[in-house]
């Protein structure tokens, strides 16, 4: 039978991943600053911790979600953290997004105590813990790799090994990277629209329609390298004309930008820089683009 589990933080995202461990064969020990929350988990026979180190005691595999650096070091190392109690074998896994070099130090801090650590920062979001449809990006070594898929399967379909500690951060940084520029263009589209005179829900409606059946940005990023694609190459002419698209609809957001004396500037980038990134080269729109 698969040994205890404890959870420490039940705010927004650790709260939908811990409930979906309440039917964890080993059980589940939650603790969280905030007693009251702590109610809706042992009204279902969860056991509740006062601290970091009561939940080690009761738990193989520690999975941590608080806020930021400072307190997943607290709740490792701190006068009640999880190393003050953890057993010999134990592994803590840090779901928050930290610094891969906070990662890397608690690792080494918690070998000292021959605990394992991995970084396990997730994507998805609340609604994605719900419905147990995570993705887990997981640093660490493959015993601790193989010792968390078990209980992560109850809130994740998707579970990676990204590497050693810090790469399970690393891979998380890149995706927000992409998540959040991503956020940023939206908001030039929806300034290109509104000066247009659209109606910029409507605009919303239609791109959260497209994106749901073509995967948006995702779509791309199937190769395993991003260096330039060589003739011949089955991807060359399938990303060739992604891009002679994207240049040719990008020049004309940035016509109609002009016209309406809205600047664009994440658009301009993007014409300069799809082909490139895309492994192509640029196009002849971009070449015109970025002549002298």
């Amino acid at each position: 039978m698969s040994g205890g589990v404890g959870f420490i933080g039940l705010g927004n995202m650790g709260a939908p991943m811990a409930k979906k461990l309440l039917d964890h064969p080993g059980g589940l020990t939650v603790c969280d600053m905030r007693p009251e929350v702590v109610v809706a988990y042992t009204d279902k026979g969860a056991t509740s911790a006062s601290s970091p180190a009561e939940v080690a005691e009761r738990s193989e595999v520690v999975s941590v979600a608080v806020v930021d650096d400072a307190q997943v070091r607290s709740v490792i190392d701190g006068a009640d953290g999880i190393l003050r109690a953890a057993k010999p074998g134990t592994v803590i896994a840090v779901h928050s997004t930290i610094s891969d070099t906070t990662a890397e130090e608690m690792a080494q801090l918690c070998a000292s105590h021959d605990v394992e650590f991995v970084d396990a920062p997730v994507s998805g979001g609340a609604q994605a813990a719900k419905l147990g449809k995570l993705a887990v990006m997981v640093g660490g070594t493959e015993t601790g790799y193989e010792r968390v898929k078990e209980p992560f399967s109850a809130f994740a379909d998707l579970i990676v090994h990204a590497g050693p500690v810090g790469a399970g951060t690393r891979m998380k940084l890149a995706r927000n990277l992409l998540h959040f520029i991503a956020f940023t263009a939206a908001t030039e589209a929806q300034r290109l629209a509104e000066a247009a005179g659209l109606d910029i829900t409507e605009l919303g409606k239609v791109v959260r329609h497209s994106d749901a059946i073509t995967g948006g940005a995702g779509a791309i990023m199937l190769r395993e390298t991003t260096a330039a694609i060589p003739e011949g190459d089955f991807w060359l002419p399938i990303l060739s004309h992604a891009r002679d698209l994207g240049e040719k609809d990008l020049s004309l957001a940035l016509g109609l930008g002009e016209r309406l004396g809205v600047d664009l500037p994440l658009a301009d980038v993007a014409l300069g820089g799809l082909g490139i990134g895309l492994g192509t080269g640029p196009g002849a729109i971009a070449e015109k683009h970025i002549a002298p």
